[in-house]
């Protein structure tokens, strides 16, 4: 076949498909907790391999001066130490993983978020060594990452 050969074959369209019912247990086995892109802002270098390596370009550092306002969370610029975060679109990812190979210091992790640290411990009967964890993403596990606080 030559290149400016074109393939008018239709390849054959299949049509034995069945729905039936699947049992709901099945689907809580089957179906996973998303898995999330953690960044620890603590021990990051700011050296910006994750942006540049990203295929999605889903990783972003930003400018402590890109931020208008903080909801919910310590405002960033009330710090001089604060330099700039890293913001993460979930939605892009696709936790190929890329990111954890490239980072030189080993602070970005994929990880599964399964609710309080302080609700399994009291599950335990152990006492949690901090005061509050509500389980909720924040500005330490979430949306915005590399705020050095």
């Amino acid at each position: 076949m030559a290149r400016t050969d074109v393939w008018f074959e239709i390849p054959p369209i299949r049509d034995d498909y069945q729905l039936t019912l699947v049992d709901g247990s099945y689907l809580t086995g089957a179906v996973k907790p998303k898995q999330f892109l953690h960044i620890d802002e603590a021990e990051c270098i700011l050296c910006e391999g994750c942006v540049d390596i990203c295929p999605w370009k889903c990783i972003h550092y930003l400018s402590i001066d890109t931020i208008a306002e903080a909801t919910n969370v310590s405002d960033p610029r009330t710090d001089s130490d604060n330099l700039g975060m890293f913001l993460v679109d979930e939605v892009e990812c696709t936790r190929c993983a890329l990111c954890v190979d490239r980072c030189p210091t080993g602070v970005i992790t994929l990880g599964k978020f399964e609710g309080s640290l302080a609700d399994q411990l009291d599950q335990r009967a152990v006492e949690a060594p901090w005061e509050i964890d509500s389980g909720q993403r924040d500005y330490k596990n979430g949306y915005v990452y590399g705020l050095r606080l």
